[in-house]
């Protein structure tokens, strides 16, 4: 039974840096791909690798029913396509990154889901967006109050703290690929 893998964690937590990692380390016998999201933002604007369509494109793809699941976010509109499904039915496990507002539907549209959750502690998840110098003061400590709440929805998680350097992380995520894969499960 192939798994899809649902990332989620807050903002500044390292989920696309936990991703990037695992996806460099997989080799040619790891039945695992990483599902691109395509979202309503520009290319270039920095963080993960999306397909960029226009709002236009977006909701005419969304009425033609190539998207295996759909949200808005943040001012942007999400998705992931058809394609999701045609990988999982050919036994091949799937990793994407998700909204954990959009986690109940997509549990119930995919039975064979496991949450991830990408933690942080408080402290490092400050130190992070202060670095990244996109926020504000205000800014950042609404973030960081939100993501005390990231997870809370959603015990059976499996959590995955990112608090030290990204390899502990990485590695602690690429040995949960390959345990559920080596499982048959």
């Amino acid at each position: 039974m192939t798994v899809l893998y649902y990332v989620i964690g807050a903002s500044g937590a390292g989920k696309d840096s936990i991703m990037n990692y695992a996806r460099s380390r997989l080799g040619a016998e790891d039945r695992v791909v990483f599902a691109h999201r395509y979202i309503t933002r520009p290319a270039d604007a920095g963080g993960e690798n999306h397909i960029a369509l226009s709002e236009e494109e977006f909701e005419r793809r969304r009425q033609l029913g190539l998207f295996s699941m759909n949200w808005d976010s943040h001012g942007c509109r999400y998705g992931l396509g058809i394609e999701l499904r045609a990988w999982l039915e050919n036994g091949v496990d799937v990793v994407m990154n998700g909204s954990r507002g959009y986690l109940p539907q997509a549990m119930q549209a995919f039975p064979n889901l496991r949450p991830i959750l990408i933690t942080v502690s408080p402290e490092a998840l400050h130190l992070r967006l202060k670095a990244r110098g996109r926020e504000s003061a205000d800014e950042i400590e609404r973030r960081i109050q939100r993501s005390q709440e990231v997870g809370s929805d959603c015990p059976t998680a499996i959590r995955i703290s990112n608090d030290g350097p990204l390899e502990e992380g990485g590695e602690c995520f690429l040995n949960q690929l390959r345990a559920v894969a080596s499982l048959g499960i």
